[in-house]
């Protein structure tokens, strides 16, 4: 004989009666296969929240099984694209029948891409902390997509002391001099009395988050990584040789940059890309000379878009 087994969620009714935003689970992990633009579908090591609202103040709860099953599924049988994501929050909600009409996805992983020394040519990998969010509010999709960018920035107010510095140490140096020659100077500059000071720089992440168009398929996290490396021009890097780590030290001396001259760089790159419909942008300095960071936040500004 079989026994049936008490299903509490649909048969008892709440103690306290009252609608609920979210419920579900967080940090569910999974093997998800994503689908990125300009790269083959890939395996990545997932953590996810899953979450529906419950609308029904009398209902005991929801039935996380349901959406863990749904992820499951996608896990083992699907690729994780704009409309896999879309069709997933549907299910969510069809899944609760009178229970729920939003729902809401979060999927956190690291992206691995190759990227290439600046002078060599040698290639290494690089992980991206990227998190796709989804969301169904009543029938509206929302998709999300962020993605954490570290770089180097060079203060230049550090760097104009330290060229102060170097002028003074070499007024000091060559003065009382009689006839001073190229190749002295040229032999001093190479010697640390010759290089007095150096300006601070420190390791800084650019955050970026954007809202897809309904015109997107694949994830565009190449692309988004490019625009951002690109125009911040020190991105860190992967395999690196002599010449490399010279050029790297030139591309720092040459872009000098407080954290509101990196945001307002970003800022310009990301208001020439049509394919997203709003960014956020925060620009994080993890300073060495300071105990504290440098931060700038930006947005597109767009009218009900993202706040600051």
């Amino acid at each position: 004989m079989s026994t049936i087994m008490p299903d509490i969620a649909n048969h008892t009714t709440a103690q306290t009666e009252g609608t609920l935003d979210w419920v579900g689970m967080s940090n569910i992990e999974m093997p998800i296969m994503v689908a990125s633009q300009d790269q083959a579908d890939r395996m990545v090591s997932a953590s996810i929240d899953a979450f529906v609202n419950l609308k029904d103040p009398k209902a005991k709860g929801i039935h996380m099984s349901r959406l863990y099953l749904l992820l499951d599924e996608l896990s083992g049988e699907g690729i994780l694209t704009y409309q896999a994501l879309v069709t997933l929050l549907n299910g969510f909600i069809s899944s609760h029948g009178e229970l729920s009409d939003n729902a809401k996805l979060e999927f956190r992983f690291d992206y691995h891409l190759r990227r290439k020394s600046l002078i060599s040519g040698k290639q290494g990998w690089k992980a991206y902390p990227v998190i796709i969010t989804g969301r169904i509010n009543k029938g509206v999709f929302d998709v999300e997509l962020k993605v954490d960018v570290p770089y180097s920035s060079t203060c230049p107010c550090s760097a104009a002391l330290a060229r102060q510095l170097i002028q003074k140490s070499f007024k000091e140096k060559f003065t009382n001099e009689g006839n001073v020659n190229l190749d002295s100077i040229h032999e001093w500059l190479g010697t640390t009395e010759g290089i007095v000071a150096t300006p601070h720089s420190q390791r800084s992440i650019a955050e970026v988050k954007v809202k897809l168009n309904k015109l997107a398929d694949n994830f565009p996290i190449t692309a988004l990584v490019n625009t951002i490396e690109q125009a911040l021009q020190t991105p860190v890097q992967a395999a690196v040789k002599r010449e490399d780590e010279q050029e790297f030290a030139r591309l720092n001396g040459q872009n000098l940059m407080f954290c509101e001259d990196a945001a307002r760089r970003l800022q310009h790159a990301m208001n020439q890309k049509s394919e997203f419909d709003d960014f956020w942008l925060c620009i994080n300095h993890l300073e060495s000379l300071h105990a504290h960071d440098a931060v700038s936040v930006t947005t597109k500004g767009v009218e009900n878009g993202y706040q600051p």
